[in-house]
């Protein structure tokens, strides 16, 4: 749970912060109730926002939807394979040919991203909005240099990437 008015820190950044390294499910608590505020933390990565005041009922229906949607089978692994790569989402680890590949939070992302919408289309604007917030979604220099990042990490040949 993460309340937006916190005193030294800017809600939305602990938000953005938090998705750059996990993907447990995040509450907002907050008194801010303008359609906008809701916006910006959810397209921050948010699961949910909850306006104070609330009642404690409607805070533990909120918390068990969450966990239902994120539970996992004890010993069950999630994980990605394509061709020789493969992503571990439960460790949080990347495999190319067997090997390890470190990726920086930033290239995890964007390549988690890309690996849950696996045989869609994923727009700029939505990794944009994803990654960096909503206050970015013109800056496609960002996505072209992760991009460019990760095909020298997991490509053969960087310039001609393979479609799997």
């Amino acid at each position: 749970m993460v309340d937006l008015g916190l005193p030294d820190l800017d809600g939305l950044s602990v938000v953005r912060g938090l998705r750059q390294f996990t993907e447990a499910p995040i509450l907002i608590l907050s008194a801010r109730n303008q359609e906008q505020d809701k916006l910006k933390a959810l397209d921050a990565g948010a699961d949910d926002y909850l306006t104070k005041p609330f009642g404690t009922g409607e805070l533990e229906a909120r918390l068990r939807a969450l966990l239902r949607r994120t539970r996992q089978e004890p010993g069950k692994r999630d994980c990605f394979e394509a061709g020789d790569l493969r992503v571990d989402l439960t460790l949080r680890k990347v495999f190319k040919d067997g090997d390890e590949v470190r990726l920086t939070p930033t290239e995890y992302r964007l390549l988690l991203i890309l690996v849950r919408n696996a045989g869609l289309v994923v727009t700029q604007r939505h990794l944009l909005t994803e990654i960096w917030g909503a206050d970015h979604v013109q800056d496609s220099h960002y996505l072209r240099i992760y991009m460019g990042q990760l095909r020298h990490k997991l490509e053969i040949d960087p310039a001609r990437p393979v479609i799997c």
